[in-house]
């Protein structure tokens, strides 16, 4: 069984000691593939070295709280960054009206600004949106964004309906393994089609909360991705290998990858 974890922040300060060992775990578990999130500039250009050194790959993008931060230098260093070999995806972008540590008209802006620039390459899009529907899809149905991903799904039934009008594929973490916040997507994950859904780990956030025993200081880690595949696959009733290859095979065609 062969799966791909489509976001994990390798590039976070705590796997800075013992990245070689998590990658290894992963691979044990069957996570041959691992796309790594770029969520500033900064951590873009480490996530397309760290996914070249190791066989990765990569997103560049900048995420919404740190839309205040960007200037007139943002998009051409991303685009600079997208033509890296190992770099598969514009984003994380998005809109987070949940946090709100950037204000909504400088979220807006660069949103907009990134789902241009991937519409100018031609890349796909690894979105963020919290707390920010309906407003995330009117500016993605404006612009008419095409090939796009909704990162690390959390909403309501009224929201999956909306992205999958878009065209959006779905990412599915271990959100759906806890029993307080991700209950709901036990049955909205069954209208997802088999061929836009994915699954990611966003590592190391959002460890499952029913994974025994749970890993030291919490840190999630692709490797647990089969456990969010398991229960997914309950969730749906479907076979987990069957599910893990078509998952697998979303992955591939999305990204354009190997």
């Amino acid at each position: 069984m062969q799966l791909t974890d489509v976001g994990a922040n390798l590039t976070h300060a705590s796997f800075r000691e013992d990245l070689g060992a998590v990658l290894e775990r992963a691979r044990t578990a069957g996570v041959g593939t691992i796309v790594v999130t770029g969520s500033s500039v900064e951590e873009s250009q480490q996530a397309a070295e760290l996914a070249a050194t190791h066989g990765l790959y990569a997103t560049a993008g900048v995420h919404p709280h740190l839309a205040r931060e960007c200037d007139a230098d943002t998009i051409p260093a991303l685009r600079a960054l997208a033509s890296h070999s190992k770099v598969v995806a514009i984003g994380e972008c998005g809109l987070d009206f949940n946090r709100n540590y950037s204000p909504h008209p400088d979220q807006e802006k660069w949103f907009v600004a990134q789902l241009e620039l991937a519409a100018e390459l031609g890349k796909p899009l690894f979105l963020h949106s919290r707390d920010a529907h309906p407003r995330f899809a009117e500016i993605l149905r404006s612009l008419r964004v095409g090939k796009a991903v909704a990162h690390c799904f959390t909403g309501e039934a009224d929201e999956l309906r909306a992205y999958l009008d878009l065209g959006l594929h779905i990412g599915i973490t271990g959100w759906i393994c806890d029993e307080r916040r991700g209950a709901h997507l036990l049955k909205l994950v069954k209208d997802i089609p088999q061929d836009r859904l994915l699954l990611e780990t966003d590592a190391p956030y959002l460890t499952p909360r029913d994974l025994h025993p749970q890993p030291k200081a919490r840190r999630n880690e692709p490797a647990h991705l089969p456990h969010i595949l398991r229960a997914v696959a309950r969730a749906r009733g479907e076979d987990p290998e069957a599910l893990a290859a078509a998952t697998t095979r979303n992955a591939r065609t999305f990204f354009g990858i190997e």
